[in-house]
């Protein structure tokens, strides 16, 4: 059962997505939002993913990054803006902060392998829309910061190769304190 539901999700978020952004010149501002009120909608719309948590999130990141794909705008610099989104509307919803983070962090990374893109630039910004979503909702940005670096990790971690290097590397040069974070982590 849960997977229809979760398919749905994904494909509703991604035509959501199209249709706010089809003739739009700045995807960046208008795509926080539109992924925003896609959150707020299907979450409170439904108590079906009122116990979803991390797989609510990961599946309208999966879905916006979809609908930025389909319209021909650039995902990686769209990542950013969707986790943003994501995360504000699972906050207004009443959802936690810390599956909001793990679920559209995880999902970004695993989108970048999908996608064939640089895994290191997605995870930088998922990283910041994590943080940038967190403050804005007067969230822990501190445990925000250090759920999104260590579940960019472990994401990249699924992937393997030399993705965990690429995605430390980006993370330590982009985004203030996770070194301190990984380093933390290996003890």
């Amino acid at each position: 059962m849960a997977i229809p539901i979760i398919s749905r999700l994904v494909n509703g978020v991604k035509e959501g997505v199209k249709a706010s952004l089809l003739g739009v010149k700045d995807v960046g501002s208008a795509l926080v939002d539109s992924v925003r009120k896609l959150t707020v909608t299907t979450l409170k719309g439904t108590s079906e993913f009122a116990t979803k948590g991390l797989e609510t999130a990961a599946s309208i990141v999966k879905g916006a990054i979809s609908g930025v794909a389909d319209i021909g705008a650039s995902v990686v610099g769209a990542i950013k803006g969707i986790v943003v989104g994501t995360v504000r509307g699972v906050a207004e919803s009443g959802g936690e902060q810390k599956q909001a983070v793990k679920g559209a962090v995880s999902q970004a990374i695993q989108s970048a392998k999908e996608l064939g893109l640089d895994v290191g630039d997605v995870a930088v910004e998922a990283v910041k829309g994590s943080i940038e979503a967190t403050k804005s909702v007067g969230g822990n940005v501190i445990e925000a910061t250090k759920e999104a670096v260590l579940t960019a990790i472990d994401s990249a971690k699924e992937i393997g190769g030399g993705a965990v290097e690429a995605v430390k590397s980006s993370l330590e040069k982009s985004i203030e304190g996770a070194k301190d974070i990984i380093e933390a982590a290996k003890k």
